[in-house]
């Protein structure tokens, strides 16, 4: 229903022809009011949606070639775009749906035109930078689509097993930090300090290699006191692709029998593939092992180096605003995850979103 409703402003405005490299950024401070409550929450989630649905609606007159070029690839999987925009329909629609809940009369943002003429002036600051974001992280989301499965990404699922993030409850939000763990005092120490200072927990998702060489330094006792509270899952043992690496399912084992014996209960048998990157063969291998294979759907995009913490906790707000659940995709090999958790999970908190305890996800 809400694209059907929105399908009179894909007229607005031509869709930009933006290139790959680009990536959805967002100044949060247009936005006029505190999200300090629920209520507020659920105005600013609207407005992302409706905003988000426009974008996406411009994009229906590319196909073929005209797609593809404006995504900057060689060919366009027409297949599984068409499945991406059927799963990303429905989510919208039940993420409107959840925010609307609670709209009351003259409440704004509570009708599919709330974006246009009518839109009050308090709020024209927002939308001029929301357009922009929102056709940008659309094509982004839309390049993903169009080369799936070559390669994979998190974009779609090959099994009802795999999960990333759209399976929460409203409002509810999974932190998770791939690529460590780094030396001793490095960021992945200062990750674990700043969410143990916000009263948080995350999945971190370790390589072996990187875990061997900390394990062969400090020993297992002391990475357990580090991760304490916090839960420990596999990333292969290098970062590599495992849709394409011969022997995936030894980097897969390997690593996750050194995690599970190095931290004990921290462990989960949860496997996040690099690039989320995996083959559609491998659902089987992973329950015979009692393994979940965790994408995400909340892309902080912090391994950018063009990219501020500032700018990354907005990306990140904005999005959890957009789709209203789901697990946040961080690294802890790089300095902004420790310098963007602390303000999100405040913020969050103050708009009554859930932080879920790592050691419920993956039950």
């Amino acid at each position: 229903m809400l694209l059907l409703l929105l399908g009179a402003l894909a007229g607005a405005a031509p869709a930009a022809a933006v290139g790959p490299a680009r990536i959805g950024l967002g100044d949060r401070q247009r936005w006029p009011e505190p999200l300090t409550s629920a209520a507020a929450f659920d105005r600013a989630s609207r407005a992302e949606i409706l905003s988000f649905t426009a974008a996406l609606a411009e994009t229906q007159a590319l196909e073929g070639p005209a797609l593809a070029t404006a995504l900057g690839v060689s060919r366009v999987n027409a297949e599984s775009v068409a499945r991406w925009r059927g799963e990303v329909g429905r989510r919208l629609e039940d993420a409107f749906r959840s925010a609307a809940a609670s709209c009351a009369p003259r409440e704004p943002f509570c009708a599919a035109d709330a974006l246009g003429p009518t839109l009050p002036d308090a709020y024209r600051g927002w939308r001029e930078d929301a357009r922009e974001f929102h056709r940008v992280y659309a094509l982004e989301l839309l390049r993903l689509a169009a080369l799936f499965p070559a390669p994979t990404s998190e974009i779609l699922t090959f099994s009802p097993r795999e999960r990333t993030g759209d399976e929460l409850g409203d409002r509810q939000f999974v932190l998770t930090f791939d690529d460590g763990p780094t030396e001793t005092g490095g960021t992945t120490d200062a990750t674990l300090a700043a969410l143990r200072r916000a009263g948080v927990s995350g999945v971190f998702f370790l390589l072996g290699e990187a875990l061997e060489r900390r394990v062969a330094r400090d020993g297992a006792a002391p990475l357990q006191q580090a991760y304490a509270g916090m839960c420990v899952g596999s990333h292969g043992w290098r970062h590599d692709s495992h849709q394409r690496l011969p022997e995936w399912q030894r980097s897969v084992a390997e690593t996750a029998a050194l995690a599970q014996a190095t931290f004990g209960p921290l462990y989960r048998p949860l496997f996040r593939p690099p690039f989320g990157q995996r083959r559609a063969d491998g659902d089987d291998f992973f329950a015979a092992r009692g393994l979940t294979l965790v994408l995400w759907n909340l892309d902080s995009q912090d391994w950018n180096p063009d990219i501020s913490a500032e700018a990354v906790g907005a990306r990140v707000l904005s999005l959890m605003l957009l789709w209203r659940r789901g697990v946040i995709l961080m690294h802890d090999v790089h300095a902004k995850a420790a310098e963007v958790v602390p303000g999100l999970v405040t913020q969050g908190r103050a708009a009554g979103v859930a932080w879920l305890d790592c050691r419920r996800y993956g039950e």
